[in-house]
């Protein structure tokens, strides 16, 4: 057993499992991706499903039927604080939260009695009938719908009486009096109870009761008091598992266990110090009481070491007695302790996280791999969020899924899961400031009706799939694109260096081989000056080369406006920067890559255009349409000939344009559009439009109708906006229009959208050759505002993550099927369009880039299913970005120390574009017809008289260069005769 491997770090005196130093390296090593991929798989089939409430937090009816008060009645009957005097009314309203239970179809059922309900006297002597009578009917009412009970006897709600007579848990006087009062309810109640949990959270109960005091009874006694009322809690405990082992279980064959609640703590740097640090993080919260239940019988040596005469001492025989008392490990995760009640020094200068999976895995390794039951479990949403709370149905799911990785991957023996909870109610020292329930509850109504959230109604459809079962829609398909699919790279910008290679130099060199050994200037020897050549561009061949060995067949960039024309118009041309285009585009032509070139693209500075166009307004100006224009005439002029593909504006920024920006922006692109119809497509043949950014916008929710609207109108804000004067009816969207309008009516903000004339309406109307977009990731939203960073206020969004995504190091979420969705969206919308995705990528500098790796394949399979399954017209596929030196990160080249290298996703790319796809091993290739883009005067000599030009000049120097070596030399001898 792993447990008996222990070694002794005597410097540092304190005990540390041989594992426990490997855990973190464990879960450092892991596969990437693939490990942080979502899980589609299911629960055992004996799985317990569970939702849990406390009894303070729901019952209300504090003085009904004789209920006498509790430690939190007196603590918030105080100065006026919130009380759970009411709260959500369960006691008066069995069968409304016993239907709840029904309609999640849970298998378990977690509640607490109320000391002080069923024992108002806080002893054995003077049960109440009403109280008893309460239990027993819910009870009964959960075995009618065959959902068994666990119930536990304290949570946190001592009677007033026994504070008063005894001083609480720092009394050991109360060891015997929990016994007996356990002792009753087994007696009452055993039957029908399978499940017992002792004691709730002993470590907020005496460390937060008699320590700090921060919860009731709030007894500040320093680190003392706190110890020793644990001291107590663990001897409570093992008393009452032992009267149940005894003389209850033969009978009522049921299990006893005590619910531990930690955190989870991640060392700051991998180094034996911080491993100790943070393994006695764990000790010093879970370990105060799981080791003395589960292991010894004994506090841990962190703890003795470091707390000495603080911490009590157990005799040897307690430390027997105390030793095996669970017959299952009851786990709670989340807000009771995680990031809101531990103390700052208990985690030791380390980083506390909120890893379930990982602290699941600790469990198992320290404490002899026990079943455990996670009896709690879930986050906390704002109190104004009513029945969409989409937050709190995503931390659901992350925990889940942990649990599930837990299981599959890890081989931790987790029998159940309890949501936490099943209504909202009063939460302890947050009052009603927060929500934690499944079913929401107006606390202001009378009859305090349940309704189910967003995350009841994810619970439920879990529970009924017992987990995540494989979805067809998820798996990789087989096929291959059709014949021509255009396969590319994209980068924002290409490579420019104007700087001539040497040979271009006039003068005239010769071997100097009796002094300097080296090439020697002739002096007053020049040869005529020519002009550059596209071979003269070294950086040209070198991209078109790194182009070349990907297999691609076309490649997407973008010009600089303010480079080729800086002061915004023809009057002053860059002749320098358009002849290196002009030979980067006919080189991509001469070794058949197809170029595809867009005008403009947004940039940090000056927005990508020519700085007096910017400072006179940019966008927002009318002559920045009639600038552009021209722009775009002089390119179609000078490139046009080897372009076969044009983008007039590629991603311009729809969440950020102003009313007039995006008007005048459309207007310059149909110009632009109908300058090239009329005056350049019939000679160079070929296509143009714009392109949008396109990410998929999902509802969080798929339950909420409001998140599904809020989606919609994103969608048609940020694509809708642009698209449909262009692609539709030459204006903006309607439902854009419409909510404008009534925002503007009731003074949200304002943001007026400029109308246009009938004829402009006509201009714009149509003025697309495909429909070009570039995607990158997915959001989800959500309606109802929760965190003010990520809200847009304009439109009225939440953006929100689901963790359980996978996310690269900027966090960009990978959702694959966000892809396939956009592109049926347009589809729909748009019509049976020709459609390019003109980039798609994701951030990876690694050269062994896995995360980029997984996202091509699978982002590339989300394409084909909606060429073949969905019928979308996809003619092409580009991968952005093309190096790391133009967009950091993203490209299929890392650029170090000026040298490219091949990243490894490079490769599998390839490898995809000489398949076309994902053919099957038994698949015949289908033979397709290659088709070359043909442009004007693009015959052998045009493609290649530079290179003749180039080859003649190097003759021509090897000519004089061996004359002038045979005249030096004979002039040298002539010179030592």
């Amino acid at each position: 057993m792993m447990m008996v491997l222990l070694v002794v770090w005597l410097t540092l005196g304190c005990w540390l499992p041989v594992w426990s130093e490997t855990i973190w390296h464990r879960f450092a090593k892991l596969p990437f991706p693939k490990d942080n991929l979502f899980l589609y798989d299911t629960f055992p089939q004996d799985f317990m499903w569970a939702v849990g409430t406390a009894a303070y937090q729901v019952e209300g009816g504090w003085q009904q039927d004789g209920r006498a008060p509790s430690i939190w009645d007196t603590h918030c009957h105080k100065d006026g604080r919130a009380t759970g005097d009411v709260a959500s009314d369960s006691y008066n309203n069995l069968y409304r939260d016993t239907s709840a239970l029904q309609i999640l179809g849970v298998s378990h059922y977690r509640f607490s009695i109320s000391w002080s309900r069923l024992f108002p006297n806080g002893t054995n002597a003077g049960a109440s009938q009403a109280g008893y009578s309460y239990y027993r009917a819910l009870i009964h009412r959960l075995k009618e719908m065959g959902i068994k009970p666990v119930v536990t006897l304290y949570h946190w709600d001592l009677p007033q009486r026994l504070q008063d007579i005894y001083g609480g848990w720092v009394n050991e006087s109360m060891v015997g009096v929990f016994e007996d009062y356990a002792k009753a309810c087994f007696k009452l109640f055993g039957k029908d109870v399978k499940y017992w949990i002792t004691i709730d959270n002993p470590y907020v109960v005496a460390w937060h009761g008699y320590s700090t005091g921060s919860l009731p009874p709030g007894i500040k006694g320093e680190k003392l008091l706190g110890y020793r009322a644990g001291h107590n809690l663990i001897k409570a405990h093992a008393r009452v598992w032992h009267l149940y082992d005894t003389e209850f279980r033969p009978r009522q064959k049921g299990r006893v266990s005590i619910a531990l609640a930690s955190h989870w703590i991640d060392p700051n740097n991998m180094t034996q110090h911080c491993f100790q640090e943070s393994s006695k993080s764990l000790d010093f919260v879970l370990g105060w009481f799981a080791r003395p239940i589960f292991i010894d019988g004994d506090y841990p040596q962190s703890m003795k070491h470091n707390l000495s005469s603080l911490l009590p001492e157990f005799t040897d025989e307690e430390k027997t007695f105390n030793k095996g008392t669970a017959d299952f490990f009851a786990l709670s995760f989340g807000p009771i302790v995680s990031f809101q009640m531990l103390d700052p020094d208990m985690k030791f200068r380390q980083t506390e996280s909120l890893s379930l999976r990982m602290l699941l895995y600790w469990i198992s390794m320290e404490y002899n791999q026990p079943p455990i039951f996670i009896v709690e479990n879930s986050w906390l949403i704002a109190a104004f969020t009513k029945r969409e709370d989409a937050k709190y149905m995503y931390y659901l799911k992350t925990f889940v899924m942990e649990t599930l990785k837990a299981i599959s991957i890890d081989g931790v023996n987790v029998i159940g899961y309890t949501a936490w909870s099943l209504m909202d109610g009063f939460e302890w020292h947050r009052e009603y400031k927060i929500r934690r329930g499944l079913f929401y509850v107006d606390f202001a109504s009378q009859n305090k009706k349940l309704m189910p959230k967003s995350s009841a109604l994810f619970y439920q459809q879990l529970i009924k799939k017992n987990g995540f079962p494989p979805l067809q829609e998820n798996r990789p398909i087989q096929g291959t694109f059709p014949c021509n699919f255009a396969w590319g790279l994209t980068a924002c910008t290409i490579q420019i260096d104007t700087m001539p290679a040497q040979f271009n130099d006039p003068s005239v060199y010769v071997w100097d081989m009796n002094k300097t050994m080296g090439l020697t200037k002739v002096d007053g020897l020049k040869m005529p000056k020519r002009k550059t050549h596209c071979a003269d561009y070294a950086s040209i061949r070198l991209q078109i080369s790194m182009l070349r060995s990907t297999h691609i067949n076309h490649f997407y960039f973008a010009l600089k406006w303010s480079s080729i024309v800086p002061h915004g118009n023809i009057s002053q041309i860059n002749h320098s920067i358009l002849h290196y285009y002009q030979c980067f585009v006919s080189e991509l032509v001469r070794v058949n890559i197809t170029p595809v070139v867009a005008l403009w693209q947004t940039m940090a500075e000056h927005q990508g255009m020519p700085s007096n166009l910017y400072k006179n307004g940019g966008w927002d100006n009318l002559h920045t349409i009639d600038a552009f224009v021209e722009y775009a005439r002089l390119c179609f002029k000078e490139l046009g000939q080897f372009v076969a593909i044009w983008i007039t504006m590629h991603e311009p920024p729809a969440r950020n344009l102003t009313s007039t920006s995006g008007h005048n922006l459309l207007k310059a692109h149909a110009l632009t559009w109908h300058l090239y119809d009329k005056e350049f497509r019939e000679s160079q043949n070929g296509k143009i439009s714009l392109a949008l950014q396109a990410d998929w916008v999902e509802p969080a929710s798929p339950f909420s109708r409001n998140d599904n609207n809020t989606s919609e109108r994103v969608l048609q804000f940020e694509i809708g906006r642009l698209a449909d004067p262009i692609f539709l009816s030459g204006d903006y969207p309607k439902v854009m229009r419409e909510w404008l309008s009534q925002r503007n009516n009731h003074g949200v903000f304002d943001f007026h959208v400029p109308h246009f004339t009938e004829t402009e309406k006509h201009l714009i109307k149509g003025t697309f050759d495909f429909f070009a977009l570039t995607h990158y990731t997915t959001e989800l939203v959500h309606w109802e505002m929760e965190d003010t960073v990520r809200y847009d206020y304009g439109l009225e969004v939440q953006f929100i993550t689901d963790s359980t995504f996978l996310h690269s190091a900027h966090n960009y979420a990978v959702v694959p099927w966000g892809l396939r969705k956009i592109l049926n969206w347009i589809k729909t919308k748009y019509g049976d369009i020709p459609i390019y995705v003109l980039g798609n990528g994701i951030d990876d500098g690694k050269l062994d880039d896995k995360l980029r790796i997984y996202y091509i394949q699978h982002y590339i399979n989300e394409a084909l299913k909606a060429t073949l399954i969905d019928g979308v017209n996809l003619h092409g596929y580009f991968v952005y970005s093309f190096t790391d030196k133009m967009d950091p990160q993203f490209g299929l080249f890392k650029y170090v120390a000026n040298k490219y290298e091949p990243k490894h996703s490079k490769n599998i790319y390839k490898r995809i574009i000489d398949n076309n796809g994902f053919p099957s091993v038994d698949a015949t290739p289908a033979p397709c017809t290659e088709e070359i883009f043909e442009c004007t005067d693009c015959h052998m000599f045009q493609t290649r008289k530079y290179l003749f030009a180039f080859v003649a000049f190097m003759c021509l120097v090897f000519i004089i260069s061996v004359f002038m070596i045979t005249y030096y030399s004979k002039k040298g001898k002539r010179r030592y005769k």
